[in-house]
């Protein structure tokens, strides 16, 4: 049984997930669009729901434990590895993440020849900066972009959450940063820059099978094993837009993109 979470990217990667494993054989069941994390979590725990794509910092910082400060990818699974309950297992960690970041427009970016959140030392105290009102004082917000880059921002305006105000706001350079999720489709459109994070000031939120171990055979493992091997953020950013911003089927994305990397579907 295949689980995904209400939202589209997650029902999208379920998608991939399902045809993937039908294509190797195996008889799979669609159970999409269940609810947030504390809807489907328990659902695995007791073996409901065999497989669902997930975030591993969000997982871990959820569900298993919550005072976890694991950043990294590899400290993050590993975290998740041991404190799982005995009946769940991830599986390997696709190169994708749908994580904050700090994202200028792609002509800021040029200007100040940016790539890498490392590079506004000087440059932010010119800058307002834009995000959701919490990030004003969340550990892995202002507060963390002081203590791991050590940035002082000219301002903070409150905005939305990676959504429409954020984003227009960026367009117009009333904020010349903003708190955007990698995978947000607008990304592409509007032409925006998600810049390095190389001292994971935001937590690692690769995408990973989460897996209820009886579930799950050799097959399936390897079959999901293979996609984290080939799916990556800009892979999945692509599909994103296909289904969010341009109305296309989920099946049909998912196929093509299976197909574009030599996996039978």
């Amino acid at each position: 049984v295949i689980g995904s979470a209400n939202f589209p990217e997650n029902e999208l990667l379920a998608e991939i997930y399902s045809l993937a494993l039908q294509g190797a054989g195996v008889k799979v069941t669609d159970k999409f669009n269940i609810g947030a994390r504390e809807v489907y979590y328990p659902e695995v725990e007791k073996g409901a729901i065999t497989v669902i794509p997930e975030y591993n910092g969000a997982l871990l910082t959820t569900s298993v434990d919550t005072k976890s400060t694991a950043a990294t990818t590899a400290a993050v699974n590993a975290a998740l590895t041991s404190k799982l309950p005995a009946a769940l297992e991830i599986l390997n960690s696709s190169s994708a993440q749908d994580k904050d970041s700090v994202t200028v427009t792609q002509s800021f970016a040029k200007a100040h020849h940016l790539t890498s959140i490392a590079q506004l030392t000087t440059l932010a105290k010119t800058m307002v900066i834009g995000a959701a009102p919490e990030f004003k004082t969340r550990a892995d917000g202002l507060v963390g972009l002081r203590t791991n880059y050590g940035l002082t921002f000219k301002s903070f305006s409150p905005l939305d959450e990676s959504g429409p105000i954020t984003l227009a706001a960026l367009k117009d350079n009333k904020v010349q940063a903003a708190d955007v999720f990698t995978t947000t489709p607008q990304i592409i459109t509007d032409n925006l820059v998600a810049l390095a994070d190389p001292k994971f000031n935001f937590a690692a939120q690769n995408v990973t099978p989460l897996v209820y171990k009886k579930g799950a055979n050799s097959t399936v493992v390897n079959t999901l094993n293979e996609i984290s091997a080939k799916l990556t953020t800009a892979g999945l950013l692509a599909m994103d837009k296909a289904v969010i911003l341009d109305h296309a089927q989920y099946n049909a994305v998912a196929a093509g993109w299976l197909k574009a990397v030599g996996i039978k579907s």
